[in-house]
């Protein structure tokens, strides 16, 4: 911050707000409140926040918590926020607030008009790289959280040939699984997709009533959820029998895999990671790849920075979350996806998902 000239941050979505207080509870999910975050180039936090959240906010390491009777649509925080700001940026400071790729402003658009107007000659300036450097790279508390969830998803994907089967509707088998990952100790499953038939372009649907057949692949890919923090990755299954298409698609996902876990090390570039998985992919005869990037950063959310992508560039370093994510089209409307979470160690990856099979598991 100091480099950049910088006074202090303002952050106001969940991910931010947890990152920099500890401050987690779900009723983010209500659109009313808007929610605040202060942080100064020294000291502690800030929160400016509605009045219900005071007893959660003063549990974490925050001191100085400020709030008002949310909702008040006319001043619902403004006074207190451009106030808070006024004091830690001074009168011709400042502000840093997240505006790139994958960021977004959680206050009304009026409302963040009316805090600029107010402020006068405080101005306000892009903090994305700021945010992004800090949550990218994980602390071993951090890990550990990922890594238990992890595992915990990895027994019940070993598991699921016991919870499924032909004749289980897709919205059955849906839940059959997501009561056993809560069962055995996930938090939280607030991420479940997946899809049945001899092949599916729709990987990122909800379960329906069709029913499973003998002959079928299933896909489930899940952001399950420990203390707040993520895992990510899919695995599929054939029941009764595998078609021989599906058998080489399957193989050539899991040998992508392999070629990115070998380029994957710090001082390599997630374009580097693309470019070895996209060379196996192309070379395994994929009709293409429609998802736009091969994996990407996971932690408090199912999706963070970085993008495997041809472009993206960003240097990998030790402590980065990852997923290994190709993905291919065997045949016109037919998807084949593997994905697998690891941490980056000074001398590699750290597989923190257990490795897939590298033959399609049939469900008898």
């Amino acid at each position: 911050m100091v480099p950049a000239g910088i006074e202090c941050l303002l952050v106001c979505t969940e991910p931010e707000v947890r990152y920099f207080t500890g401050f987690f509870t779900p009723f983010w999910q209500s659109p009313t409140r808007p929610w605040f975050v202060v942080v100064p180039e020294t000291g502690k936090p800030i929160a400016v926040i509605p009045n219900i959240g005071e007893t959660t906010m003063s549990g974490t390491w925050v001191d100085d918590i400020r709030t008002w009777p949310a909702p008040q649509p006319d001043d619902d925080g403004l006074s207190l926020l451009s106030e808070t700001l006024r004091d830690v940026a001074g009168p011709n400071g400042t502000i840093g607030l997240p505006m790139g790729h994958e960021t977004h402003l959680r206050m009304p658009l009026n409302d963040f008009a009316s805090l600029q107007e107010t402020l006068g000659d405080i101005g306000f300036v892009d903090a994305t790289d700021i945010v992004r450097s800090l949550r990218m790279v994980k602390s071993e508390a951090e890990i550990a959280k990922i890594a238990h969830i992890c595992s915990i998803v990895s027994n019940s994907f070993d598991a699921l040939p016991n919870l499924v089967h032909v004749g289980m509707s897709e919205r059955d088998a849906f839940r059959a699984f997501k009561v056993d990952l809560l069962q055995r100790g996930a938090d939280d499953v607030p991420y479940l997709v997946g899809a049945t038939g001899p092949g599916f372009s729709d990987v990122i649907k909800q379960p329906g009533d069709r029913e499973i057949e003998h002959g079928d692949l299933l896909m489930f890919d899940t952001g399950s959820v420990f203390d707040g923090y993520s895992s990510d990755f899919d695995r599929y299954y054939a029941f009764g029998e595998v078609d021989p298409a599906a058998a080489q698609a399957y193989r050539t996902v899991w040998d992508a895999t392999e070629a990115g876990l070998e380029v994957m090390r710090p001082g390599a570039t997630t374009s580097d990671v693309w470019a070895a998985m996209a060379d196996v992919l192309t070379a395994g005869g994929s009709l293409g790849n429609s998802v736009g990037r091969l994996g990407h950063g996971i932690g408090m959310q199912v999706t963070e920075w970085p993008s495997h992508t041809e472009h993206d560039g960003t240097v990998i370093v030790e402590g980065m979350v990852l997923t290994l994510e190709p993905g291919l089209t065997w045949e016109p409307g037919k998807m084949m996806l593997h994905e697998e979470n690891v941490v980056i160690r000074s001398d590699g990856p750290e597989l923190l998902s257990r490795r897939a099979s590298s033959e399609l598991p049939v469900i008898d």
